[in-house]
């Protein structure tokens, strides 16, 4: 009970502060929010959008997920990605994996986490599809870490194939689609690939996710 009143006191804090550094900033936030971007990310509790972005209330629209997956049968994710990007425009959609992503730990262990293995499943195909280059890896730590990144570069170009991204890329290059990664260890944000906003580059990065990948445009970015 205690841990549990103690989130008012450091409510009550923080809001104090706020109010001390900008008067009004909460009046002006109260009328609407004007979000520049979706940030789609894992439940893991040590990976907050706006502690680890500094970013401020009104800044970043969130949806969580173990694994942050971005599934498109997910009436969830979906819902949270059109208003965003139908709604509140947002100009980037930024998903977000960590390095100690328990989801992705269980993926690689043999099934018995029971409802969880069936939405991990996507995770689990991902892992047969990248075994040769998994396998080559040095150890253990070094696979976890990598199956992370290509978790995250198959969400990404999942939502490149959603129906509301590609009818958004018809009217423009907008949302840019970003990959990112969270090292739980130092603090630090490592960007997997951006710039992906139209067709080509959706299918430039289903060739990266395929493992066929042979030239990275200029406005593509893909990290080794």
């Amino acid at each position: 009970m205690q841990n549990y009143l103690r989130l008012f006191a450091q409510n009550r804090e923080w809001a104090n502060a706020m109010r001390a550094a900008d008067a009004g900033f909460f009046e002006r936030r109260s009328v609407t929010q004007e979000p520049h971007y979706l940030f789609i990310g894992c439940c893991d509790s040590r990976v907050p959008a706006e502690l680890l972005t500094g970013a401020h209330p009104g800044e970043i629209f969130v949806h969580r997920n173990i694994a942050n997956q971005a599934d498109p049968t997910d009436m969830n994710m979906l819902s949270a990605l059109e208003y965003a990007v139908e709604v509140l425009d947002v100009k980037h959609v930024l998903v977000c994996g960590h390095y100690q992503c328990g989801g992705v730990r269980a993926a690689m262990e043999p099934q018995g986490h029971r409802l969880v293995d069936h939405w991990l499943q996507v995770v689990r195909d991902l892992q047969m599809r990248h075994e040769a280059e998994l396998n080559a890896l040095a150890d253990d730590g070094a696979r976890f870490n990598r199956l992370v990144e290509l978790n995250v570069l198959e969400q990404v170009f999942q939502l490149s194939r959603t129906p509301i991204v590609r009818h958004a890329w018809k009217k423009g290059k907008r949302p840019i689609l970003h990959g990112l990664v969270y090292d739980v260890h130092d603090g630090l944000l490592k960007e997997l690939v951006s710039g992906v906003d139209g067709e080509e580059h959706a299918r430039e990065l289903r060739a990266a996710v395929s493992g066929d990948f042979v030239h990275v445009p200029p406005s593509l970015h893909l990290a080794p």
